[in-house]
């Protein structure tokens, strides 16, 4: 039945489905080649919420530092909200007026949290992660949906976050914000946590997932999609690039793919 539901999905397709089940998180199903690396793209911006997250350990109000333009805050720049624009160039809107998918609003934040980030030794190697940062914070992760899948792990049972800082980075900032999702369109309001998008009421590639659904899709086709209150997770990499395709046939699969985890 899954071979069939995939169908539409052009090239070949990798995806792990994960549920959380007491205290251990359960593989319910795996597809294609999950373990061949590929680009993450956008759902690299995850790993910069991981990153936040843990700074917070050390700095409670982290998220009220001033980083990008003139009154933002870092939690600003990392929900879409500073007002910059897609990529480099002066502001496009007031800050906190709107949300504005920003690019370089994601690396201004890593940079602004840490000049020195190392992903890799701070966040992938104590995951046991095997991907690498090739380019910038904001899409440059590359690794298998097998990585994916650890990092999904690690948001639905946290070891290097607390719970608490989990579910501060997935709480909607700035709720009142319309904006526009890539591919999707604009919605009114638009979700944003810091780091991460948060469904709300969107219809788009998180199908009917929850409200509290939270994750990220890449333009390199990819995507990672977590539910805590239901103890879900869907995680998935493409080697064919996220397209009209894909608008029309990821909140099938998602929708579908739930029912599966939460009663396969």
């Amino acid at each position: 039945m899954r071979d069939s539901l995939l169908t539409p999905w052009p090239g070949e397709p990798a995806l792990i489905g994960l549920r959380l089940d007491g205290s251990v998180v359960s593989e319910v199903f795996r597809h294609g080649p999950t373990g061949e690396r590929r680009s993450w793209a956008s759902v690299s911006k995850t790993v910069a919420s991981i990153q936040f997250a843990l700074a917070l350990e050390g700095d409670a109000e982290l998220n009220s530092t001033p980083a990008g333009p003139e009154g933002s805050t870092l939690a600003h720049l990392l929900s879409h909200a500073s007002g910059l624009g897609f990529e480099e160039g002066a502001p496009m809107s007031p800050v906190g007026t709107k949300r504005v998918y920003s690019n370089i609003g994601i690396d201004c934040a890593v940079l602004a949290m840490n000049p020195q980030t190392d992903w890799e030794r701070e966040i992938f190697q104590p995951l046991e992660i095997s991907a690498t940062l090739e380019g910038r914070p904001s899409a440059g992760v590359v690794g298998s949906c097998e990585d994916l899948a650890k990092l999904a792990c690690e948001w639905l049972l946290p070891e290097l976050m607390t719970s608490v800082n989990r579910d501060r980075v997935r709480q909607v900032f700035l709720p009142e914000l319309n904006g526009v999702v890539p591919g999707y369109g604009r919605f009114s309001p638009c979700w944003w946590g810091l780091g991460v998008e948060v469904k709300g009421e969107k219809q788009h590639w998180m199908g009917d997932w929850p409200a509290t659904s939270f994750g990220h899709f890449g333009q390199s086709g990819s995507f990672l999609l977590v539910n805590v209150e239901e103890g879900i997770a869907l995680v998935a990499t493409s080697n064919v690039d996220f397209g009209p395709w894909a608008t029309e046939f990821f909140g099938t699969v998602t929708s579908a793919l739930r029912e599966e985890m939460l009663h396969g």
